[in-house]
């Protein structure tokens, strides 16, 4: 009887085994729409340094990420490298897009340090579907050849090569054979400082004084505000100067919505933001309040990163038989006050501000 039990044991487990691998075979296979399989190298012995500094990368869940090889280039991980950039990194499933956006507010990840991985060979998947959405502008990479290059996806995090990532960095990429180490640093280009007269060009989205073009800062504002141009009436983009400081004032409404932006006219991040969503409008005026917890839900919602402890106001102001939330979050160096309609929910008005 304990041999025909352990005959049984072992077609259990075999049967098992080959469930399990068949189940894998057909989630790696169906995984993202139009990737193409391929092979890397898995490459723990090669080191990354920015700006003098050795890097170590981890997933969300905390596990340490390595360097990939493919087709003669390093590729390292997008996410992780949005939080050397201060950005955040988003995916929408639906439309297969990264984007890299906004100030990041949230510490960098931690995690366990890989000592047992090695160099080896894995599977990944070369992935042209994948939109890559930096600040609200479409990007693309190529090779030294001027090829395209794809995202690289492995263990469901995305890779590009050093050369798109030096580009998103605005650094140089450097790579030295003998110690495996690809270094990042300063900023990209050289500086000639003999010259009779000099000219700036202007880059892509950029303008010929250094400055980010108005279509460039209307996209940034859409980008923040999560719309499109086709939703929107733009009412004001114009360049001004406030102090020492070059920014694009833009405004436009949505629906019974308005917005107002000022960008940095040199980085095109958001400096400040105000939204009133009652134009042409009035609060509710009746029913229960949705009550303080409610209201700070809702308020944190649209802080990325934020949680209770970054709520340094929270009040209810009523007036007559009308009544809103007053809100402020302070999260990084950024500011955000909100006006909350106590009955509904509905964000009457919202700004922020990032100081230097």
């Amino acid at each position: 009887m304990a041999t025909n039990g352990k005959k049984r044991m072992r077609k259990t487990q075999a049967y098992l085994l080959s469930a399990a691998l068949l189940a894998g075979t057909f989630a790696c296979q169906t995984s993202v729409l139009g990737a193409t399989p391929a092979t890397a190298r898995l490459s723990p012995q090669y080191r990354i340094v920015v700006d003098d500094v050795e890097q170590t990368f981890y997933s969300t869940s905390g596990s340490e990420m390595h360097p990939l090889v493919y087709n003669g280039s390093t590729y390292l991980p997008l996410r992780a490298i949005g939080e050397l950039m201060g950005k955040n990194v988003n995916w929408d499933q639906t439309t297969q897009t990264i984007s890299i956006a906004g100030i990041r507010t949230t510490s960098p990840t931690k995690g366990i340090l890989d000592t047992w991985t090695k160099a080896q060979s894995v599977s990944v998947q070369i992935c042209p579907e994948f939109t890559i959405m930096v600040e609200g502008v479409k990007r693309s990479f190529t090779d030294v050849s001027g090829n395209t290059v794809f995202p690289l996806l492995y263990n469901g995090s995305t890779y590009l090569p050093l050369r798109a990532i030096g580009e998103l960095m605005g650094k140089n990429v450097t790579w030295d054979n003998d110690t495996k180490t690809a270094s990042l640093s300063g900023m990209t280009g050289i500086q000639v400082t003999d010259a009779d007269s000099f000219v700036t060009s202007p880059a892509e989205g950029n303008t010929a004084a250094g400055v980010i073009t108005a279509e460039t800062a209307k996209s940034r504002a859409l980008a923040h505000a999560g719309l499109t141009g086709s939703q929107v009436t733009f009412t004001e983009q114009r360049l001004t100067r406030d102090d020492d400081r070059q920014i694009y004032k833009v405004e436009f409404y949505s629906g019974s919505a308005e917005y107002e932006y000022e960008i940095d006219a040199i980085t095109g991040n958001v400096l400040e933001f105000d939204y009133s969503g009652h134009h042409g409008t009035a609060p509710s005026k009746a029913g229960a309040l949705i009550g303080e917890a409610k209201a700070r839900e809702i308020a944190l919602a649209k802080v990325p990163g934020a949680t209770a402890s970054n709520v340094v106001k929270l009040e209810l102001d009523r007036d007559f038989n009308e009544a809103k939330y007053e809100i402020k979050i302070y999260s990084g160096n950024t500011e955000y006050e909100f006006e909350i309609d106590a009955y509904s929910g509905v964000i009457l008005e919202w700004e922020s501000e990032t100081h230097s």
